[in-house]
C-alpha cells in the first residue's frame, strides 16, 4: 500500500469520508505498518478518560434534546433537506437531515461519516448521496457532522477525548428521536461508511440496541490498533508524534481494551450487513473476514458482500450496494 497525508494522524481516526463518493487524489499510509515503540510520556492529568470507556457508557442516562430544523438546504420531489441541530451533553451538534414528504411515522436512517477533512468538510459530506436514496425511498435520515465541524460547537484539543466523544454524540441523537413527531421509533437503523463503521460498531456494543446495521469499508480494527496502524513511522511529523504521545501517555494509566470495539462483540444484538471492495486501500477485506469470524462464533447476525473490483467508496458497485441495502432495512420493515 502507498502512504497518506498527516491530516489523517491528527484526528487517530483511520479514513476518509468522501463526499458523493468522489474521491480526489491523495495519498495513503498502509494500515498494517508496525506499532510505533517509542518513549513513554508523563499523562496529561486533565485527561481524564474513564468515563468514555465502554462499560460505564452503557451506564450513562441519555437525556436527548429537542430536535431543530435551522434552514433548509433543497427541495426533491419526495424529500427535504434540512440542516438540523441537537444537544449532545450540552454541546450543539449540527447535521443533515432528509425529511420525506407524507403523512404519518417514517423508519430512520442514522447515517455516520467516516473521516473528514475540515477544510473542506460541509454538511452532508459523505452520506449525501446514500441518504438521498434512502430518503426517495421513505426512510428520514440523519446525518451528524460531529464536534468541530459543520455548525457544531467545536471539539477539544485532546484527540483521544474527542474519539471517544462521537459514539457519546450519536447515543444522544438517538435519545432525541422521542422528540420528532415524524420519527418512527420502532425501526431505526444505522448506516455508517468507513471509522463511521467503527462508531456504529461502537454504538451498538454500548447500547444493546438491536438496530440492523449496514456497513461499508468499515475500519475494524480494535483501538488503539486502529489509530496506530495507519501511521507511517518512517515519516514522524510533530502532528504524528503528537498523536503518538497522546496514545503511550493513555497506555499509562488506562487499559485499552475497555474502550474498544473488539472486546464487546458479545454486546452486539443487532443485524449487521457488511460491505467490502477488493480494491480498497485504506481498508484491507481481512479485517472484515477476521471480524465476522468472531461474531460467528457469537452466532451474531452478520451478512458479508464482497466486491472484488470495489475501492473504498464501493465503486464501480455502489449502485448494487445501496440497493442491497434497502433490501435488508425493508426485510425489517415487512
Amino acid at each position: 500500500m502507498k502512504k497518506i497525508g498527516l491530516t489523517l494522524l491528527i484526528l487517530g481516526i483511520g479514513v476518509i469520508a468522501w463526499d458523493a463518493f468522489a474521491p480526489k487524489e491523495s495519498k495513503i499510509i498502509s494500515p498494517l505498518v508496525k506499532r510505533f515503540s517509542g518513549s513513554q510520556n508523563t499523562l496529561n492529568p486533565e485527561r481524564v478518560y474513564a468515563e468514555y470507556s465502554f462499560d460505564s457508557l452503557s451506564q450513562k442516562k441519555y437525556e436527548g434534546s429537542q430536535i431543530k430544523l435551522e434552514r433548509e438546504i433543497l427541495k426533491e420531489e419526495k424529500y427535504t433537506s434540512w440542516v438540523f441541530s441537537y444537544l449532545s451533553d450540552g454541546q450543539k451538534v449540527t447535521g443533515q437531515l432528509n425529511l420525506p414528504k407524507k403523512t404519518g411515522k417514517s423508519p430512520v436512517v442514522i447515517m455516520l461519516r467516516g473521516y473528514a477533512d475540515k477544510e473542506i468538510y460541509f454538511t452532508g459530506l459523505g452520506t449525501r448521496k446514500a441518504a438521498g436514496v434512502l430518503a426517495e425511498n421513505g426512510f428520514i435520515t440523519f446525518a451528524p457532522d460531529f464536534l468541530g465541524f459543520g455548525g457544531s460547537d467545536s471539539e477539544t484539543t485532546d484527540v483521544l477525548l474527542n474519539r471517544f466523544k462521537r459514539p457519546v454524540t450519536v447515543l444522544n441523537l438517538i435519545a432525541s428521536l422521542n422528540n420528532f413527531p415524524q420519527a418512527d421509533l420502532n425501526h431505526v437503523f444505522l448506516w455508517a461508511h468507513s471509522n463511521g463503521g467503527q462508531i456504529a460498531l461502537s454504538v451498538l456494543e454500548i447500547s444493546g440496541f438491536n438496530y440492523p446495521a449496514t456497513l461499508w469499508a468499515p475500519v475494524t480494527l480494535g483501538f488503539p490498533e486502529c489509530v496506530l496502524d495507519y501511521i507511517d513511522q518512517e515519516n514522524l511529523t510533530p502532528e504524528a508524534q503528537k498523536v503518538l504521545s497522546a496514545v503511550n501517555d493513555f497506555e499509562t494509566t488506562y487499559d485499552p481494551k475497555i474502550f474498544s470495539t473488539d472486546n464487546y462483540y458479545q454486546k452486539i444484538n443487532a443485524p449487521i450487513q457488511i460491505h467490502q471492495g477488493g480494491a480498497d486501500p485504506w481498508v484491507p477485506a481481512e479485517w472484515q473476514e477476521d471480524l465476522i469470524k468472531e461474531l460467528n462464533k457469537l452466532k451474531k447476525e452478520v451478512t458479508y458482500y464482497y466486491y472484488p473490483q470495489a475501492d473504498h467508496n464501493l465503486e464501480p458497485s455502489w449502485d448494487t450496494v445501496v440497493q442491497k441495502d434497502l433490501e435488508f432495512f425493508n426485510r425489517f420493515l415487512n
